[in-house]
């Protein structure tokens, strides 16, 4: 019989487990994906939101006619609107510049105010979105900010619904449980649910993007939206959320970008799913999981949300080529390029004129990128880590007429950021990007800048 419900807050939860029977062909243990994008926001963070709002209320801090504020990237908020807004507040949500532009969109659609931030700040940045979420629910009468990250009502939420579901719905027989980390309330709560009514026989693995800290990567950034652990810039350490319990996760599947992405697609064309990149990233993780076991386990992996709030990125072929995570077959001229180019030079922003010169020596053109600084970069440069282009020509030209000294910072003496082209795009895109004058471009491999071309490097 179809369900009949009061409210569209009664129909969050209850969603279904698909096997992905072609992802998974081959494999001994079946792999059964949790559909969380079937929620009534469209992604798992609803059962957290209902969750802390229904806290809020009971502890007194969330009044009628109060505001709800939140920092996300995308879909925390987007469970706030729905409930706040049916519960009749006034909802705020801090959204990350690095979300994509549907997310703001559908909070806007609900009826949430969105004000964007950046998060590629120092925390102690005043203009970090923490920071300015913090000063709106300062400021303003009878706001509560939602804190998803240390807020213990978010992994209870899946403690009392996600958790049994899963159980049920496998009969008890599932042995592995796969889900992305963010705030960790989704892993924490379920994992822990399954571990204890199991009798911890349950092992849980947390799908990670390749360069967050809690796999053990450096924190860079990443493309795969809403999960993995950011260290900003210049933090020597940045603490763990209070949601997230570190004893229930068992082991981190850490899953580079381009895997993550592509699995995404594969999920689209091959299983009829279309979900998010964290969702490709879980799914990777699992079907990892899944090679390594026999037919007496049974595997689940968690799809937090949607691909329709990434139809502009991850479901995009440009996106995908502009960033270099698609190549096209044939279109082999820019990676011809890059393998001819010597190695990458990238400038400290924080370096000094007489460093930045002698780093730009014996580089061809003598310009390069200046970066977002960083102790160490395993996983290369992020090209959202890129904030302008230093020129040979011009530094030495200030400390010639006295407008620098050699231990001066760059300053104001660093020019705009270099164009960029994807490693899959064409010849005639990579000319394209250089017009206007431009002395060179950056080629992106995976969203990092893998080498420059200088003018004229790509002919074909």
């Amino acid at each position: 019989m179809t369900a009949v419900h009061e409210s569209v807050l009664d129909a969050i939860g209850g969603t279904p487990l698909f096997r992905l029977a072609r992802l998974g062909a081959g494999l001994a243990a079946p792999v059964y994906a949790k559909a969380e994008f079937l929620n009534i926001g469209g992604s798992v963070k609803d059962r957290a939101a209902l969750s802390m709002i229904l806290a809020a209320e009971r502890d007194g801090l969330l009044k009628p006619g109060g505001t709800v504020v939140e920092a996300t990237s995308g879909n925390t908020g987007i469970g706030l609107a729905v409930v706040g807004r049916q519960r009749g507040y006034r909802v705020i949500a801090g959204v990350s510049d690095r979300s994509a532009a549907e997310k703001s969109d559908i909070l806007r659609a609900y009826g949430a105010e969105v004000v964007l931030a950046p998060t590629a700040l120092p925390r102690e940045d005043p203009r970090h979105l923490f920071n300015v979420v913090q000063r709106l629910a300062e400021e303003i009468p009878g706001a509560w900010l939602a804190n998803q990250y240390d807020n213990p009502a978010n992994p209870d939420a899946h403690v009392r619904t996600t958790g049994p579901e899963v159980w049920e719905q496998t009969g008890g027989r599932v042995t592995h449980f796969v889900a992305g980390v963010g705030t960790g309330g989704t892993v924490t709560g379920t994992g822990g649910y399954l571990k204890q009514v199991s009798g911890g026989t349950v092992t849980v693995v947390g799908a990670d993007p390749e360069s967050s800290s809690y796999g053990g990567g450096d924190g860079s950034p990443w493309y795969v939206e809403s999960i993995g652990h950011f260290l900003h810039p210049g933090t020597v350490e940045d603490r763990l959320p209070q949601a997230y319990r570190p004893e229930v996760v068992d082991s981190f599947e850490r899953i580079p970008d381009r895997e993550s992405l592509l699995t995404a697609r594969r999920l689209a064309r091959e299983e009829g799913i279309l979900a998010g990149p964290s969702s490709g990233a879980a799914v990777a993780a699992a079907l990892r999981v899944a090679r390594r076991l026999g037919p007496d386990d049974l595997v689940v992996v968690l799809l937090p949300d949607s691909g329709r709030s990434y139809l502009s990125k991850v479901h995009s072929d440009a996106w995908m080529r502009e960033w270099g995570f698609l190549e096209e077959p044939g279109e082999t001229a820019v990676r011809e390029a890059l393998a001819a180019a010597g190695p990458l030079v990238a400038v400290p922003a924080d370096a000094t004129v007489g460093g930045a010169v002698e780093a730009l020596r014996d580089v061809p053109g003598g310009v390069a990128p200046a970066v977002l600084a960083r102790a160490a970069r395993p996983y290369g440069v992020s090209a959202t880590e890129v904030v302008g282009s230093v020129s040979r020509e011009v530094l030495v030209a200030a400390l010639a007429d006295g407008g620098a000294k050699p231990g001066d910072p760059l300053g104001g003496l660093l020019g705009p950021a270099l164009p960029t082209v994807g490693v899959g795009q064409s010849a005639a895109e990579a000319r394209a990007a250089l017009a206007g004058g431009h002395p060179a471009v950056l080629v992106l491999v995976d969203g990092r800048v893998a080498g420059l071309l200088p003018g004229g490097a790509v002919t074909t």
